[in-house]
């Protein structure tokens, strides 16, 4: 059975997932990581999920203020041995409802275009393409999206 669980960017679980997110990032796209490195930080941060199978750390998300109605969804990532679960939707949906409940009417996120996998399961979950916000302007490699909620 899988489970989430709402935490902070200091636990430990978290900073695991996120390294390695980022080996992942840097073996499969050392061309762009360089430059999409930088937009990657996460200060402290009191709005971190984490997906656990079996009381293992599989997947992680965590949002960000992007303006008063609009959060961020950053530092999406599921092992690759969960892959296929449903880890995704279940980190994403409580995403989601946790933005709901602080009062934000939207979310945006930006991946990848090479990321299929993800920009499927945005569009399955509702999330539409706009115009790249914030650092992501001007950069073709972006795809950024938008869901209202």
């Amino acid at each position: 059975m899988i489970k989430t669980q709402r935490t902070t960017s200091e636990k430990p679980d978290f900073i695991n997932l996120v390294t390695r997110l980022d080996t992942y990032l840097w073996e499969v796209y050392p061309e762009t990581q360089a430059q999409y490195d930088t937009f990657n930080v996460i200060e402290k941060n009191d709005t971190v999920v984490i997906a656990y199978k079996d009381d293992v750390a599989v997947g992680c998300g965590c949002f960000k203020e992007f303006d008063q109605e609009t959060v961020e969804i950053k530092r999406m990532f599921v092992s690759p041995e969960s892959r296929g679960l449903g880890v995704s939707h279940l980190i994403m949906a409580e995403l989601e409802k946790w933005a709901a409940e602080l009062g934000f009417s939207y979310l945006i996120l930006e991946t990848l275009h090479k990321q299929a996998a993800a920009i499927s399961l945005y569009q399955k979950r509702g999330y539409q393409r706009i115009e790249n916000y914030g650092p992501y302007a001007g950069l073709p490699n972006s795809i950024c999206m938008r869901k209202a909620i």
